[in-house]
Parts: C-alpha cells; structure tokens; sequence
C-alpha cells in the first residue's frame, strides 16, 4: 500500500512539473508548446483548464480585434493587410480564424489562413485556424481559451474573423475590445444591419470594396442608422471606413480608428470589459462541465436510449422525457 502511495505521488509531481514546464514555455513563446495547448483546447482536452488557469492573468495586455460580415465581404483579405500595416509597426500578432463545420461530416475547410500565407513564415505572425464544431454565435466553443493563449505567448494584437455565415454572430463583442463590421456595396448590408442589430455590434464599419458601384449608397444607409442613434447616450459612436482590401487602400485609416477605439476604451477603464468577458467565458465553462457531469452520470448510451425508444413509441413526448431526465440528474 505504501509503495501504490509513493508511485501515485511520483506520477503527480511529474505531472505537475510538466505542466508548469508547459505554461513557462507558452509565456516565454515557444510556438510549440502553445500550438499544442490549442490544439488540445480545441479537443476539449480534460487538462487544459490547468494550464489556462495559470496563463490567464497574463492575458490583458493584448489588444483583441474582431472582423464580422456576411461571407464574400472580403474579411480574410482585408485582415491579411491589417497584419502588414501592423508588421511595419514592429507589433506581434495573433490569428484566430474560424470557419463553419460541416453538418454532414464534422469538418470543415479552414481556408480563411489561405489568403494569409505571405505571413506564414514570419515568426511575429501566430496563425491559427478552427472550426465552429457547432458552436453558434461566430465562434468556437476554444475561441476564449485559444485567445487566452495567444495572449499569454506575449501577442500585441489578436485578430479574430468570425465565420460569417449569418446575423446572430454576436459572440465576438463578449471577446474583442474592437469590433469591425465589414459589410460591401449591392449586398444590402444596410437593410441587414438593421434586421440583426449590428448597429449595437459594430465599433468600426470598414465599407469594403468601395470602388464598386453603390458604394455611396450603402454608406449614405450606414450613416442613416447611425443618425437614428440620436437622442440616445452613446460614448462611442461608430465610425465608418471605406477600404479596398485587394489593392491596401483604406487599411491605414481603418487602423487608426480601431486604435483610436482601443485608446478611447483604455481612457474610459476597461473594468466593464472585462467583466463581461469574465462572464461570458464562466458561463461557457459552466454549460460545458453540467453538461458533461450530467451526461457522465445518466450513462447516455442506455438512459438516453430508453427514453428515445419510449418516444418513438408514443409513452412520452420529448418535453416531458427530457424533464424527467433533468430530474434524474438533480436527484
């Protein structure tokens, strides 16, 4: 018995001395140590919330910049050039870019990082990409904990493109300290923006593709919804960008307002950011451990199974089966 007890504490100082060999490594910047901490944060990994634990107060320095918009609005391109004019700014960067999985088969193209490459080999430049998993809202389920580490390998700046698939991508204000909304000429994006409130998302409009005809039109519609913000107490008023992703132009503006948004932000006290962001990311992992702990303990390969067969056989409705399994649980 005395020698199970000596090898048990043999295993756990080992696996405590790994582990803070890891979260050393991801704060020196060691690229593979925190590569394979995401990868495993994106697994849903057992582990991980050990190591995030510890980098986590390590984490507020970087500036978190969100890019939103409908699919084709030129996101991608329009961050590859922000990381250039960043670049030449002496900044380090980290890339989240999230693409939508396949209802069908789990997987998903990841191609975003695509129009990312010419940064590829640039060891300032972090480029990760993820897919939803499901995960409605813009993001990933790993997105926190992926940015908490990109944060803590000492990254200036974090750009996170959301997947951009349709108008409740709301989850990226609850992480960004900047949002970009990019919206293009002949989509209708100012009718859009209204239906789904982007209003209220947006910090920076980039107009996108602003040679193309109508371009005036959709920014005359931007500044319409955003004249009927007055009478209302705003502290920051959205400001509008017009760029042309392909060809560089408009980027240089558009930084300097997110860093003016960043400055204005950091003036104000960024205590109700983080606030939100601590409620956000408690809230996730709280869903996500009830879940598991109350899957773990109605044995879903047989419980679930019975109370599936009982509905197909018309003894129970699903509103009624899945109360009584909430009532297992809670017993």
């Amino acid at each position: 018995m005395q020698l199970l007890y000596l090898l048990f504490q043999g295993c756990l100082l080992t696996y405590t001395a790994m582990d803070t060999q890891l979260v050393e490594k991801v704060l020196a910047g060691d690229v593979k140590a925190a590569s394979r901490l995401m990868r495993d944060i994106d697994d849903a990994a057992p582990d991980t919330a050990i190591h995030l634990k510890r980098l986590y107060p390590h984490t507020e320095h970087a500036h978190i910049i969100g890019l939103t918009g409908a699919p084709g609005a030129g996101k991608s391109t329009l961050m590859d050039g922000m990381i250039q004019h960043l670049r030449r700014q002496g900044k380090t960067i980290g890339v989240l870019a999230i693409d939508p999985t396949s209802p069908y088969s789990g997987g998903a193209i990841l191609g975003d990082r695509i129009r990312m490459q010419r940064h590829a080999n640039d060891s300032a430049v972090f480029i990760k990409s993820i897919a939803t998993r499901g995960h409605m809202g813009g993001l990933s389920q790993s997105a926190f904990g992926i940015t908490t580490v990109m944060a803590a390998m000492g990254k200036d700046v974090i750009l996170i493109e959301t997947v951009g698939v349709g108008q409740d991508e709301t989850d990226i204000i609850r992480l960004a300290h900047t949002t970009v909304v990019v919206v293009t000429p002949g989509m209708g994006d100012g009718i859009q923006a209204v239906k789904s409130g982007i209003l209220e998302t947006a910090d920076i409009f980039a107009l996108n593709k602003s040679e193309l005809e109508g371009s005036e039109t959709t920014l005359d519609e931007i500044k319409m919804m955003l004249n009927m913000r007055q009478g209302q107490k705003h502290d920051w008023e959205p400001q509008v960008v017009k760029t042309v992703a392909l060809r560089g132009q408009g980027i240089d503006g558009l930084l300097r307002q997110v860093q003016n948004h960043w400055n204005f932000i950091e003036t104000k006290g960024l205590k109700g950011y983080w606030q939100q962001k601590a409620r956000t990311e408690m809230m996730i992992h709280f869903r996500r451990l009830l879940m598991e702990r109350s899957l773990s303990m109605l044995n879903p390969g047989q419980t679930c199974q019975a109370m599936v067969d009982r509905i197909l056989d018309h003894e129970v409705d699903p509103y009624t089966a899945a109360a009584e399994l909430v009532a297992q649980v809670l017993k």
